[in-house]
This record gives structure tokens, C-alpha cells and sequence, in this order.
């Protein structure tokens, strides 16, 4: 039986019976009615959007832990061991020397990447002589081995690797090789890109008080879901040093990270006042100098 399509279009009456067009909506026939002319309208898509209405409000965040190899499972030692020759012959192309110096790896363990094992490798030999690189190797052989530059000796390779294309890139095929079953958290998914950039992210914690009200020292974190779609994550990371850095994550329509940004938060303190206490702003008035003056008469 030949399949029926449900079309939105405009039918117009022949001048010969001498009426006006008229619009109508229907079920396309299999030819049009004698008398008819059809044209078709393509009925635009609703935006994609990668993650979900109503998670705006993020809710309890797990936090990104790093684990020493004597502390991670012993499964993902193993698939550490298995990766390691396809993580030196990557590195070769990188210039990081990681057949040289003494190197060390902690685990990155991001929650909504359950399916790679994520490795952070150091060589640290004094002050401003550091290289770093992380490595993500998937469980079961299902995705590649991928390396994301950070630092040789100190300096950034390329450009630094929070706004790296080079980090962008696998960051959207570590997530593609995920294949998860629901959308994911978006505050720990900008984390997690954090994390592979080099950052041991955190945001500052619910108050434990439910009664309190808490002044931030910088932007709260939040998700902003334009209207064509797509999706800006914005987080603060409490941890960084010298200073808190404000991250903001650029998503498209189909939850491709296109751009990431991060910034030196503004210097302010952080303090939880309880209820009742009411905060009052107060802005301060610059100093002028008038000029009041009156002109002597003649």
C-alpha cells in the first residue's frame, strides 16, 4: 500500500471559476484534483536543544575526583596497561618527549564519561619546567585513543588548551563515543570539559543551611538555551589558582561544543548571611569638582 505524507500546502482555485485563493490543510492525495494547483510549504523544525527544558536549575553536582593508580579499580588499571602503547605512539606526534624524564598519571573520573578512562600524565622537573597531557582511552575498544596537549615544559602547545580546537575536537568525540542513554548534566558535563583542559574544577557547594542565602564571589552557574536552539553553559570554578576563573561553553543546535572561553573571575569575598538579614547595595558616588564660580558684573 502506498504511504500517505501529512503536507501543510496552498491550494488555488483556476481563474476560470472565477473565486479567490483559499488555503487549506490535509492529506496530500495521490494526484491532484482536477482544477488545482498545489504548492507545497516546508514547515520549519522545532530548534534541537542538547539539553533538556526544565535542568536549568542545576541540582546536586558529583564532583570530578582524581584518583592515584594505587587508587583506581582494577579494571581501568587494565584497560590503562592495554592503552599505554597507543598512548605513547599519539604522543610521539606532540613533541612532549614522553620517552624521557620520570612522567606520573592520575585518573580524571568524570561522571558523565563512564565509558573512557581518563588519564592526566605529568612531568614535572622544577619551577616552569612542566609538561602535561590528557589521555582518554574507551572501555572495550569502542572509540580511539585521544590525547589533548597542555603544556611542554611550561608553555602551551598551539594555544592554551581550554581554548584549543585541538581540545574542542576531542572533547566532541569523547562525547559522541559516549552514546548515552538520557541527556546529561550540564553543569558536570562543563566540568568535565574543564577537567580535560587542565583544571581540577569545583563549584561552590549548596549551603548547608536551606534557610540561608549566599552571595557568590562570582557568576553562578547557569545554562541559557537560545531560541534557534543550542545551548551556552556558564560556571564558576571556585578552585582555580591564582583566582577563580569564569568558564563559558558555546554548544550548537546538535550539542557540538563550537567555543570555550575562560576568564579571571572578579575579586570578591564569599559569605553565607542568614535569613532575615536583609543585604542593601550600596553604590558609591565619585568625587566631582564643580566649578561655582560667579563671574563678576561689569
Amino acid at each position: 500500500m502506498r504511504s500517505r505524507a501529512l503536507f501543510l500546502f496552498v491550494v488555488f482555485l483556476t481563474p476560470a471559476l472565477g473565486r479567490g485563493p483559499r488555503a487549506v490543510a490535509q492529506t496530500a492525495p495521490d494526484s491532484p484534483a482536477p482544477g488545482y494547483k498545489v504548492r507545497y510549504l516546508h514547515v520549519k523544525k522545532s530548534p534541537s536543544l542538547p539539553f533538556p527544558p526544565g535542568s536549568e536549575a542545576p541540582g546536586p553536582v558529583r564532583p570530578i575526583v582524581f584518583r592515584s593508580p594505587g587508587q583506581m579499580t582494577e579494571a581501568d588499571r587494565e584497560v590503562e596497561a592495554d592503552g599505554e602503547a597507543s598512548i605513547r605512539e599519539r604522543v610521539r606526534y606532540t613533541g612532549l618527549e614522553f620517552n624521557q624524564g620520570i612522567w606520573s598519571y592520575q585518573q580524571i573520573v568524570c561522571p558523565v564519561f563512564p565509558n573512557h578512562v581518563l588519564l592526566r600524565f605529568t612531568r614535572n622537573q622544577g619551577k616552569g619546567d612542566e609538561s602535561v597531557f590528557t589521555a582518554s582511552i574507551p572501555r572495550l575498544g569502542q572509540g580511539h585513543v585521544r590525547i589533548i596537549p597542555i603544556l611542554r615544559r611550561g608553555y602551551s602547545l598551539f594555544s592554551p588548551a581550554p581554548i584549543n580546537a585541538l581540545t574542542l575536537s576531542a572533547f566532541n568525540h569523547i562525547r559522541a563515543e559516549e552514546h548515552p542513554q538520557g541527556p546529561p548534566d550540564w553543569l558536570e558535563t562543563g566540568m568535565c570539559y574543564a577537567a580535560l583542559a587542565g583544571a581540577r574544577p569545583q563549584v561552590d557547594p549548596a549551603p548547608a543551611d536551606p534557610d540561608a542565602r549566599q552571595i557568590s564571589s562570582g557568576v553562578p552557574a547557569a545554562l541559557d538555551i537560545p531560541v534557534k536552539g543550542g545551548a551556552v553553559i556558564r560556571f564558576l570554578d571556585v578552585a582555580a589558582r591564582p583566582k577563580p576563573m569564569e568558564w563559558t561553553m558555546t554548544f550548537s543546535p546538535r550539542g557540538k561544543l563550537l567555543k570555550a572561553t575562560r576568564i579571571p573571575a572578579p575579586s570578591l569575598a564569599t559569605r553565607l548571611l542568614p535569613a532575615g538579614v536583609s543585604v542593601r547595595k550600596v553604590v558609591p558616588i565619585p568625587a566631582t569638582v564643580l566649578d561655582v564660580s560667579v563671574p563678576a558684573r561689569p
